[in-house]
Protein backbone atom coordinates (compact mmCIF):
# COMPACT_ATOMS: atom_id res chain seq x y z
CA UNK A 1 0.00 0.00 0.00
CA UNK A 2 1.12 3.42 -1.08
CA UNK A 3 0.16 7.14 0.04
CA UNK A 4 -0.82 9.21 -3.09
CA UNK A 5 -1.17 12.04 -0.89
CA UNK A 6 -1.82 13.47 2.55
CA UNK A 7 -3.83 17.12 3.47
CA UNK A 8 -5.28 18.32 6.92
CA UNK A 9 -9.18 18.80 7.27
CA UNK A 10 -10.03 21.95 8.42
CA UNK A 11 -13.87 22.43 10.29
CA UNK A 12 -15.43 25.79 9.02
CA UNK A 13 -19.04 27.39 9.49
CA UNK A 14 -19.12 29.15 6.17
CA UNK A 15 -17.55 27.12 3.49
CA UNK A 16 -17.45 29.73 0.91
CA UNK A 17 -16.82 32.52 3.03
CA UNK A 18 -13.67 30.83 3.98
CA UNK A 19 -12.35 29.78 0.89
CA UNK A 20 -12.60 33.11 -0.34
CA UNK A 21 -10.48 34.43 2.66
CA UNK A 22 -7.79 31.17 1.75
CA UNK A 23 -7.62 32.30 -1.97
CA UNK A 24 -6.84 35.55 -1.00
CA UNK A 25 -4.30 35.12 1.56
CA UNK A 26 -2.57 32.49 0.61
CA UNK A 27 -2.79 32.44 -3.30
CA UNK A 28 -4.06 28.57 -3.25
CA UNK A 29 -7.03 27.59 -5.64
CA UNK A 30 -9.98 26.02 -5.49
CA UNK A 31 -9.60 22.49 -6.78
CA UNK A 32 -12.67 20.60 -5.76
CA UNK A 33 -15.77 21.27 -4.27
CA UNK A 34 -18.21 19.61 -2.86
CA UNK A 35 -20.23 22.28 -1.00
CA UNK A 36 -19.49 20.66 2.40
CA UNK A 37 -15.83 19.82 1.41
CA UNK A 38 -13.53 21.71 -0.60
CA UNK A 39 -9.86 21.35 -1.27
CA UNK A 40 -7.26 24.64 -2.30
CA UNK A 41 -3.96 23.69 -3.60
CA UNK A 42 -1.37 26.14 -5.50
CA UNK A 43 -1.85 26.53 -9.01
CA UNK A 44 -0.45 24.38 -11.29
CA UNK A 45 1.11 22.50 -8.27
CA UNK A 46 -1.21 19.54 -6.31
CA UNK A 47 1.23 18.30 -3.88
CA UNK A 48 0.33 20.82 -0.94
CA UNK A 49 -3.38 20.25 -0.50
CA UNK A 50 -5.49 21.86 2.71
CA UNK A 51 -9.32 21.04 2.60
CA UNK A 52 -11.86 22.85 4.44
CA UNK A 53 -15.08 20.60 5.49
CA UNK A 54 -18.13 21.91 7.73
CA UNK A 55 -20.00 18.72 7.96
CA UNK A 56 -19.52 15.61 6.98
CA UNK A 57 -22.38 13.84 5.22
CA UNK A 58 -22.14 10.42 6.24
CA UNK A 59 -19.15 10.10 8.76
CA UNK A 60 -20.11 10.95 12.42
CA UNK A 61 -17.44 13.49 12.85
CA UNK A 62 -15.28 15.68 11.03
CA UNK A 63 -11.93 14.27 10.81
CA UNK A 64 -8.56 16.30 10.98
CA UNK A 65 -7.18 14.87 7.91
CA UNK A 66 -7.18 13.05 5.15
CA UNK A 67 -4.65 10.26 3.68
CA UNK A 68 -5.30 8.79 0.54
CA UNK A 69 -3.66 5.60 -0.71
CA UNK A 70 -3.80 3.38 -3.19
CA UNK A 71 -5.29 0.13 -1.45
CA UNK A 72 -7.75 1.35 1.40
CA UNK A 73 -8.61 -2.05 2.38
CA UNK A 74 -5.38 -2.78 3.21
CA UNK A 75 -5.09 -0.03 5.14
CA UNK A 76 -7.98 -1.28 6.80
CA UNK A 77 -6.91 -4.39 7.72
CA UNK A 78 -3.34 -2.42 9.19
CA UNK A 79 -5.81 -0.52 11.52
CA UNK A 80 -7.83 -3.13 12.35
CA UNK A 81 -4.31 -4.64 13.10
CA UNK A 82 -2.89 -2.16 15.36
CA UNK A 83 -6.31 -1.92 17.22
CA UNK A 84 -7.10 1.26 16.53
CA UNK A 85 -10.76 2.31 17.13
CA UNK A 86 -12.57 2.28 14.10
CA UNK A 87 -15.15 5.71 13.93
CA UNK A 88 -16.54 5.39 10.65
CA UNK A 89 -16.56 1.75 8.73
CA UNK A 90 -15.32 1.24 5.32
CA UNK A 91 -17.91 2.43 2.65
CA UNK A 92 -18.18 3.69 -0.68
CA UNK A 93 -19.39 6.54 -0.71
CA UNK A 94 -21.68 8.56 -3.52
CA UNK A 95 -19.36 11.00 -4.69
CA UNK A 96 -16.48 8.35 -5.70
CA UNK A 97 -14.33 7.20 -2.82
CA UNK A 98 -14.14 4.41 -0.41
CA UNK A 99 -12.94 5.57 3.18
CA UNK A 100 -12.92 4.90 6.59
CA UNK A 101 -12.19 6.66 9.73
CA UNK A 102 -9.72 5.93 12.90
CA UNK A 103 -9.40 7.78 15.81
CA UNK A 104 -4.97 7.38 16.80
CA UNK A 105 -3.67 7.25 19.92
CA UNK A 106 -4.06 11.09 20.40
CA UNK A 107 -7.63 11.36 20.13
CA UNK A 108 -7.06 12.59 16.06
CA UNK A 109 -9.50 11.14 13.48
CA UNK A 110 -8.12 10.66 9.77
CA UNK A 111 -9.86 9.79 6.86
CA UNK A 112 -8.56 6.57 5.01
CA UNK A 113 -9.54 6.63 1.09
CA UNK A 114 -9.08 5.41 -1.96
CA UNK A 115 -10.74 6.96 -4.80
CA UNK A 116 -13.18 4.62 -7.02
Amino acid sequence: MDVVRAMPLLTVTDLDAALDKYVQVTGMEVVMNHGWIATLAPPDDNSAQLSLITTDPTGPVNPSASIEVDDVDAAYRAAMDAELEIVYEITNEEWGVRRFFFRDPGGNVVNVLSHL
